[in-house]
């Protein structure tokens, strides 16, 4: 094998597998607003979110069990440390736990933003506002952690808003007390983005999905049980959506949200994973028989032509690349 060529190879072709892995999982929460409007009908917001969050923990503890055999980063990995790449044992601990309660808090901490803001204002105006993280993740950026984004990326984030907002607000805009309990949300998501970029390469991918749905899990279940009244048969008549949103939008879409943002700049990551609010509608046309206006088909198209803008590479501008150790070939 001729080693001074895999990592041009191995860096395209991570590129555009880890894209992919977050258009999944931006099509998974998309069309997990359809089983979410069906179970929101019988169970409240929290108890939802308690549900969905332990279903995902659930589903990825044995892979987050076996991946602490075989990936140098995770915690009880067997194997040799590889040096530079490797931390001890004790720092992978730490890693995870500080990385899963730190994302795992903003998680909980945003869906809670999302979900009440969503008592005082309208859904289409939610989703716009949420979708500012787009924006807030560049900012951001820049100001805590010095990162740069290339004139083309500003401008793709500009024409995805514009999108956003044909797509999302259907009526007159004008802001109230939900539109800045919803931006809070959008605050929250920001930091979770960029809180999931500090410690992807610090820690295993799916241990840290799975540490961070326990935490928020764990969160849901005390806010639930303290403003709501959770019910065992109201849960039950819900299981089929509440399952899919559990298995696929918690534990696989989180999982590949970590996993794809690895080795990609926060900010591409953000737009394509702004994809989720696209795949929201048109599942909703397809699945719930909702009708699509002139106005929001050109914001799906604004939105599209905004994250394809960005994966254009600019001369003399390099994305981000996550470390490399010699197993990388085989994940």
């Amino acid at each position: 094998m001729n080693t001074s060529a895999a990592p041009v190879r191995s860096g395209g072709s991570m590129r555009v597998r880890h894209s992919v892995y977050l258009v999944l999982a931006a099509f998974f929460w998309g069309t997990t607003f359809v089983a979410q409007s069906v179970a929101m009908d019988r169970v409240e917001p929290f108890t939802y979110n308690m549900c969905r969050d332990f279903i995902g923990a659930l589903f990825l503890l044995p892979l987050a069990i076996r991946t602490g055999r075989i990936d140098p980063l995770a915690v009880n990995y067997r194997g040799e440390a590889i040096p530079g790449i490797t931390a001890p044992a004790e720092e992978r601990r730490k890693n995870l736990i500080r990385g899963g309660l730190i994302v795992g808090l903003c998680m909980f901490a945003a869906g809670g933003f999302q979900q009440v803001g969503l008592v005082y204002t309208t859904a289409g105006k939610s989703g716009f506002v949420t979708a500012l993280y787009i924006v807030l993740v560049p900012v951001f950026a820049l100001i805590f952690f010095r990162k740069k984004c290339s004139p083309l990326v500003w401008a793709a984030v500009a024409v995805a808003v514009v999108g956003f907002f044909f797509l999302c607000v259907k009526e007159d805009f004008t802001v109230n007390k939900g539109d800045l309990i919803t931006l809070g949300g959008s605050v929250v998501y920001a930091l979770h983005i960029l809180s999931v970029d500090h410690f992807v390469t610090r820690t295993d991918g799916i241990q840290l999905s799975c540490f961070q749905l326990v935490f928020a899990g764990i969160l849901s279940t005390i806010t639930a049980f303290a403003v709501e009244t959770p019910s065992l048969s109201a849960i039950i008549a819900c299981a089929g959506p509440i399952l899919y949103a559990g298995i696929l939008s918690s534990g696989v879409a989180f999982t590949l949200q970590i996993v794809g943002q690895k080795g990609l700049n926060p900010v591409t990551a953000s737009l394509l994973m702004s994809l989720e609010s696209v795949i929201s509608v048109l599942a909703g046309w397809i699945v719930l028989g909702d009708e699509l206006t002139s106005k929001e088909i050109l914001g799906c198209v604004l939105v599209f032509s905004g994250v394809i803008l960005a994966q254009i590479p600019m001369p003399g501008h390099r994305e981000k690349k996550a470390p490399q150790h010699p197993s990388a070939e085989k994940n």
